[in-house]
């Protein structure tokens, strides 16, 4: 089954604020690539993987980054968007308490973002998120 996954222009503006505010900055930081495991989902490809109905992923606000390249850890990558960067919300996705698998961060707007850090682990087979 096919899924379109096209983003609308308002999306591709979310997207692209996104990419200005928080991934290329970074990128600067990390002196090289990030893998970029999810960024926008069209609401039908975000509840065919299982994501939440409200998932920033689907108005293109939010993308999952992982370093597989080792320019920088997961850690190091979360603590410099949040000493750094103006972001809405940012998890820190399962992992140990040392290193996650990956980081979900977000972008609203400067004057919406909430700065929000969370991290997400599992309970009975759950997704869970606390605050950190």
């Amino acid at each position: 089954e096919r899924i379109d996954n096209t983003p609308s222009p308002s999306q591709i503006e979310c997207m692209k604020l996104l990419s200005e505010k928080i991934f290329q900055p970074l990128r600067d930081w990390v002196g090289g690539p990030i893998k970029i495991n999810s960024f926008f989902r069209s609401v039908a490809l975000n509840n065919k993987i299982g994501g939440t109905s409200s998932s920033q992923h689907c108005k293109g606000q939010a993308m999952d980054i992982d370093d597989v390249y080792g320019c920088k850890s997961n850690a190091e990558m979360y603590h410099w968007i949040k000493e750094n960067l103006n972001f809405d919300q940012m998890i820190w996705e399962f992992g140990t308490d040392t290193q996650p698998n990956w980081i979900h961060v977000s972008y609203v707007s400067d004057e919406d973002n909430r700065n929000k850090c969370l991290k997400a682990y599992k309970e009975y087979n759950n997704t869970k998120y606390k605050i950190i």
